[in-house]
């Protein structure tokens, strides 16, 4: 079982309301791929998290949380890239809210490319370019920085559950980041 530290700021439902919420609603989500640009604005590296899932299993994944009630998708963007990369990262927010995908994550296999066994989720993800350095927090081992090609190869994407490592190919495709 994966060691969370304790949110200090754990949102806008308890552990209970939020699970029953789970099983009734679509819950909000941003998702982020940290990227670092060179001086021309191509991508020379990807962000991806190292973390420990529920079945003890070492995984990659990316930034991402929920949207509380009230809070603006901007702040919960900052919010989980802080939380996630520790306050130096620097991140880049984009100048619009606009997502370059809309990811449905459903609890059933089979009903979409991204699948989360807790709920049915709907998320919008961003690439976020980070300038600074990365001290990941909360429940991530570390931050590994890979080529775009090594973060879209097969081993690498294997490695990242529900669907997430089609999401990061996603990413490069829509940035022209893959040869």
């Amino acid at each position: 079982m994966a060691v969370r530290t304790p949110d200090p700021n754990p949102g806008w439902l308890s552990d209970d309301e939020l699970r029953d919420a789970r099983e009734r609603l679509p819950i909000l989500y941003v998702e982020a791929i940290p990227v670092r640009l060179d001086g021309i604005g191509q991508v020379t590296e990807v962000g991806l998290l190292l973390r420990m899932n529920a079945q003890s299993e070492m995984t990659r994944t990316i930034v991402s949380g929920r949207v509380m009630r009230g809070e603006s998708v901007r702040d919960a963007l900052y919010r989980h890239l802080e939380k996630d990369l520790g306050p130096m990262a620097f991140p880049q927010l984009p100048a619009s809210p606009v997502p370059f995908q809309v990811a449905e994550y459903f609890p059933l296999p089979g009903g979409g490319l991204y699948s989360d066994s807790r709920q049915h989720a709907v998320s919008l993800c961003y690439i976020v370019p980070v300038t600074g350095s990365c001290d990941p927090r909360q429940d991530a081992l570390e931050l590994t920085w890979l080529s775009p090609e090594a973060a879209a190869s097969e081993l690498v994407l294997s490695e990242m559950e529900g669907g997430r490592g089609s999401l990061v190919r996603a990413a490069l495709a829509h940035l022209g980041a893959l040869r």
